[in-house]
Parts: C-alpha cells; structure tokens; sequence
C-alpha cells in the first residue's frame, strides 16, 4: 500500500478520474442543460490537475522547478476561476 501512495500511479489514477469527471459533467451539462457548463468548470479542474501534477513532481523527486511550475499554474488558474465567479455574482446582484 506505501508502493501505491508514495508512486505516482495513484496521481496518475486520480487525473485520469478528473479527466472523466470533466468530461462527464460537460455531457451532462450538453444534454440536459443542467448542472455547470464547461467553461465554468475549466479553472476549477485545471487548479485541481494542476496540485496533483505538482505532487506527482514530488513523489518522482523532480527538481524543485518543476514543482513550483505546477504549484505556480495551480494558483493561475485559481485565481482566474476565483475572477470569472466574482465578476459574475457582482452582476448578477445588482439591480
């Protein structure tokens, strides 16, 4: 089990189970019109891939440019997410 967690297969596994996440509920979304739209979801899954592509850096002892990278692209597409949903809800609450 310490194998499984310290390697990057269950990384690995878990972007793969993001990927499929997307992608379902972008269909969900396309056919029934409901839940969140893709564009909605993109930062949110891209800052969530991007930490699990900085772990994966770690677990392989990758050189510390690598993981401030992924932590750095992480953030960006945090905040770019964190943005679009202000901008958004400052619309949508005024009169």
């Amino acid at each position: 089990m310490e194998d499984l967690v310290t390697s990057a297969r269950l990384v690995d596994f878990i972007l793969v189970l993001v990927l499929v996440e997307g992608a379902g509920l972008w269909l969900w979304h396309r056919l029934t019109g409901q839940g969140v739209a893709g564009r909605e979801l993109i930062g949110l899954l891209l800052a969530g891939a991007f930490l699990l592509l900085a772990l994966r850096a770690a677990l392989q002892h990758a050189g510390w440019e690598w993981i401030a990278l992924w932590l750095t692209l992480a953030l960006i597409a945090h905040l770019a997410d964190l943005i679009m949903r202000w901008r958004r809800g400052s619309r949508g609450d005024r009169p």
